[in-house]
């Protein structure tokens, strides 16, 4: 079998595009300049994320993930450090990525599951609803850590969150599912120029919160979740037991890039004009230093 000799390996079941930085080639770079071996497998291809005006593509199928899965399982691959999870459109997918982890987890009763749980954001499902209750039944008593937005986080405990007690009250919810750790990325209970971040840790018996403000920038990304997903995971990895660290970490290197980002593309865009899809795709090849050796920027609070 193949070992790592960094941090681990990680498989990575999420969305791929040719161009552009959106699931796997948003979340494999950072793990791989982290210390990561990645292996990915890509849920759906597409030419370029839906933000354009077009895009072309295809859907893998639940036996293509299959397939693939029993390849690794042949050559003896299959044993992992991390398994984690972003965009899946297809129920049935979903309940196959479910015996995939309890597969793994069997090879490996140390893996741990990093679940991104995305279904939609800004109280809009951009994936079927039936995928709802797939999550909350079945990929949920799986998960070691979730990353979902406030939308999601709602969707998910069925509890609205209109405060920061509402927000904590949803965290132990998971928690009461299993869930190790719960980081809730982004909800709008800041200001008009400031998100607010909650994160929550449960180890014996004993609960840690968190509280992040985050500077909203004047720009739309597309790919961030993904980002913060891989990049949470590394630095859960390098500073075990220390999500205060780990989420500072995180948001820090994310607001680097979107920074950056958001300065080339105003450069391409011109004076007074709004960048276009394809102008604010995350810089993230120019970021690599950033990523390796983030400068704190952003400081939680701890509950």
């Amino acid at each position: 079998m193949m070992e790592s000799a960094g941090r681990g390996r990680v498989l990575s079941i999420q969305s791929h595009v040719v161009s552009g930085y959106v699931g796997n080639k948003s979340a494999t770079f950072p793990l791989q300049v982290l210390g990561f071996e990645v292996d990915a497998i890509n849920s759906v291809q597409f030419s370029n994320h839906t933000g354009y005006k077009s895009f072309t593509g295809q859907v893998i199928k639940s036996d293509e993930l299959g397939e693939l899965i029993k390849g690794l399982q042949d050559n003896n691959l299959d044993k992992f450090s991390y398994l984690l999870t972003g965009y899946i459109g297809d129920p049935t997918f979903l309940h196959k990525v479910a015996d995939v982890i309890k597969e793994l987890k069997r090879v490996n009763p140390g893996l741990v599951y990093v679940c991104d749980p995305v279904m939609g954001d800004d109280g809009q499902m951009y994936v079927p609803s039936s995928l709802l209750a797939i999550y909350k039944e079945v990929i949920l008593p799986l998960a070691d850590v979730i990353t979902p937005n406030q939308f999601e986080a709602e969707l998910l405990t069925d509890i609205k969150i209109n405060s920061e007690a509402d927000a904590m009250k949803a965290m132990h919810c998971l928690h009461d599912r299993g869930i190790n750790t719960v980081v809730i990325s982004s909800t709008d209970l800041g200001s008009e120029n400031v998100l607010i971040a909650m994160g929550s840790s449960t180890k014996n018996g004993s609960k840690t919160g968190i509280r992040l403000e985050i500077p909203k920038l004047p720009a739309n990304f597309t790919g961030t979740g993904d980002l913060f997903a891989a990049l949470l995971l590394a630095w859960m990895d390098k500073h075990a037991g220390n999500l205060k660290l780990a989420c500072e970490k995180t948001i820090s290197t994310i607001q680097v890039i979107l920074k950056r980002t958001l300065k080339v593309a105003q450069e391409l865009a011109g004076p007074g004009n709004h960048p276009s899809p394809g102008q604010l795709e995350l810089r993230l090849i120019q970021s690599k230093r950033d990523i390796e050796n983030p400068e704190l920027c952003i400081e939680a609070t701890e509950l």
